[in-house]
């Protein structure tokens, strides 16, 4: 069994106005990062609209195609940008989430990872914001449930920023338990304890501007794990933001390159124990180049020590 990389070029046409965080370069220095990796290397397709329509009403995603201008930028909100590309890579986007699902869910392999942008965990069910178009993770996770059957999936978003997007696409959700550590205060300024899910099966970990590894590492053992433990999801899909690393320009988390490989090898842990490995992680923030390439790189690297 191996890792899959699921990834496409369409995905490094979503350009972005100069200066902007979100930008070709974050991928270009991922991919050069697992280039040397001995990866299962996919080709993500275009996600089809049934599968968008799971998380996303169908005049959304009218208006995001509708969206694309034919040339320059279109500004959806006060971050977020459209170029002549970005539908096709917010498709491949998503359709990696979908087809890595299948191949993990399916046998094909032991756990895959998605690198392609724009990112996801942002999107809430009508609304684009945060650099994200379509809800990527959300979309993974029930696509395990709807399509394959599964009873019980988690996603973990251990991204600086609240996963917003995948709380309001999961939130009436009973099969789903989404779990988002992100430091507090910070932009979009949701994440609360108190913003606990329909069913109670959203757990939000709230950090604190300068928060370290060591203290990321005791909350996770205190809550997280064995939260997933009584859960006992049949697949863990991960939403992979690196920019609470401490070379981070957009935030205030001090977590090192190790912290992510320790946070991942101990989900695969998990996922050894309660769902035979089955891991599907999906790329979101990290906004300094060399940081963002190297705990990629780490991170992955820990999903393949698992899958062996």
């Amino acid at each position: 069994m191996t890792t899959a990389l699921l990834t496409h070029a369409d995905c490094l046409g979503h350009v972005t106005p100069g200066g902007h965080p979100e930008r070709v370069a974050r991928l270009e220095h991922v991919l050069h990062a697992l280039e040397a990796l001995n990866l299962k290397r996919v080709a993500a397709p275009l996600v089809a609209d049934d599968d968008l329509l799971r998380v996303h009403p169908e005049g959304y995603i009218r208006d995001i195609r509708g969206a694309r201008p034919s040339d320059g930028f279109a500004q959806i909100d006060g971050d977020t940008f459209m170029s002549p590309g970005s539908v096709d890579a917010a498709y491949r986007a998503a359709g990696a989430a979908v087809r890595a699902v299948d191949m993990v869910l399916g046998g094909e392999v032991s756990n895959a990872f998605c690198a392609t942008r724009p990112p996801g965990h942002h999107a809430e069910s009508e609304t684009a914001m945060g650099f994200c178009l379509f809800g990527n993770a959300a979309l993974a996770a029930k696509h395990a449930l709807d399509h394959h059957g599964l009873k019980r999936v988690a996603v973990v978003d251990f991204d600086v920023h609240h996963g917003n997007g995948t709380q309001d696409l999961l939130w009436d959700e009973s099969r789903a338990l989404v779990i988002t550590s992100q430091q507090m205060p910070l932009w979009p300024g949701s994440g609360r304890p108190d913003e606990t899910g329909a069913y109670d099966t959203v757990l939000n970990i709230p950090l604190a501007p300068g928060s370290s590894g060591a203290e990321m590492r005791a909350v996770y053992e205190a809550q997280v794990f064995p939260r997933l433990r009584t859960f006992r999801p049949e697949l863990i899909i991960i939403s992979a933001g690196f920019d609470a690393h401490q070379d981070d320009p957009l935030a205030n988390l001090n977590w090192s390159t190790g912290d992510f490989a320790w946070i991942t090898a101990e989900l695969c842990k998990i996922a050894d124990e309660v769902c035979e490995g089955r891991i599907v992680s999906t790329l979101e923030g990290g906004y300094d180049l060399n940081a963002l390439a190297e705990a990629t790189r780490a991170h992955v690297e820990e999903l393949m020590k698992a899958a062996r």
